[in-house]
C-alpha cells in the first residue's frame, strides 16, 4: 500500500469514519473511497452494498475484478443512566463487541464501585457529550426516566445520526417526550427514529431481561445496515 493511502486510511480510522480501500486486481492500483466519495466512484453500488453488510468482497469479472476492503469503525454504546438495567447491560454489551460508556450526573449512582472497569462519566450529558463525540456508529440508550438527563442526550444523538437511539418509558411517557421534542423544533420524522418503548418485545420485566431486549434491538439495528446509512447521511 502506498504511504499516502496508508496515512489517509489511518486518518479515517482515527476520525471514526467508514471508508473502503479498492484494489484493482489486474493492475494492482488502489484507491481509498470515503463516504463523501462513494457516489462518484465507478463501483458505487458495490461499495454501498459492502458497507451496508460491513463485509469486504470481490467484485467484477476479468480485467475489471476488484477487491473492496471495508473499513468500519467499531460500534460503541453510550448509556445515559447508571441504573440497574445499565449494570446488567454493560457486561453483555461488552461480550457482544460494544465499547460501552455510561453517563449520569447523579454521583450517587455513577460510581466505579457499581460498574467496575466500565467507564462512568458523572456529568450532565450536554457537558460530557462534546468530548465523547457521538457519531453514526454509536448507539445511544437513555435509561434515567428523567427528561432533564435523557432528552439533551436524545437530541444530540438524533442530530449526530447515531445508528440507534432508544429511550426507556411507557407509551404515555414517550408521548409526552414527543411533545417536548417537537416544542424544541424536532420534526416528527426525526423523533420517529427513537425506539420507545425501548427494546424488542420479549415481555421483559426485570432489569436483566430489559437489558437483553435492549441489546437485541441495538444489534438488529447494527446488522441491518442502519449504521452505514446514517453515516452516509451525516
Amino acid at each position: 500500500m502506498r504511504l499516502d493511502l496508508l496515512a489517509a486510511l489511518n486518518a479515517e480510522r482515527l476520525a471514526r469514519r467508514a471508508c473502503v480501500m479498492v484494489t484493482e486486481l489486474e493492475s494492482g492500483a488502489q484507491r481509498l473511497v470515503g463516504l463523501d466519495q462513494v457516489d462518484a466512484d465507478p463501483l458505487a453500488g458495490a461499495i454501498r452494498e459492502a458497507l451496508a453488510l460491513r463485509r469486504s468482497r470481490l467484485v467484477g469479472e476479468g480485467a475489471k475484478r476488484a477487491f473492496i476492503a471495508v473499513e468500519v469503525p467499531p460500534p460503541r454504546m453510550l448509556v445515559i443512566g447508571a441504573v440497574h438495567i445499565s449494570q446488567a447491560l454493560a457486561p453483555m454489551a461488552r461480550l457482544a463487541g460494544f465499547d460501552l460508556t455510561i453517563i449520569d450526573p447523579r454521583t450517587a449512582f455513577a460510581t466505579p464501585e457499581r460498574f467496575g472497569d466500565v467507564p462512568v462519566i458523572a456529568e450532565w450529558p450536554d457537558v460530557a457529550l462534546p468530548a465523547y463525540g457521538l457519531d453514526p456508529f454509536t448507539a445511544l440508550v437513555a435509561l434515567t426516566h428523567d427528561p432533564k438527563v435523557d432528552e439533551p442526550a436524545l437530541i444530540a444523538a438524533l442530530k449526530a445520526g447515531c445508528f440507534y437511539v432508544g429511550a426507556l418509558g411507557s407509551r404515555r411517557t414517550h408521548a409526552r417526550r414527543v411533545e417536548r421534542l417537537q416544542a424544541v423544533g424536532l420534526s416528527p420524522e426525526v423523533i420517529g427514529r427513537i425506539h420507545a418503548p425501548i427494546g424488542i418485545d420479549i415481555g421483559a420485566a426485570s432489569p436483566a431481561e430489559i437489558a437483553v431486549a435492549v441489546l437485541a434491538e441495538v444489534i438488529r439495528a447494527l446488522r441491518s445496515g442502519v449504521a452505514h446509512a446514517e453515516g452516509v447521511a451525516a
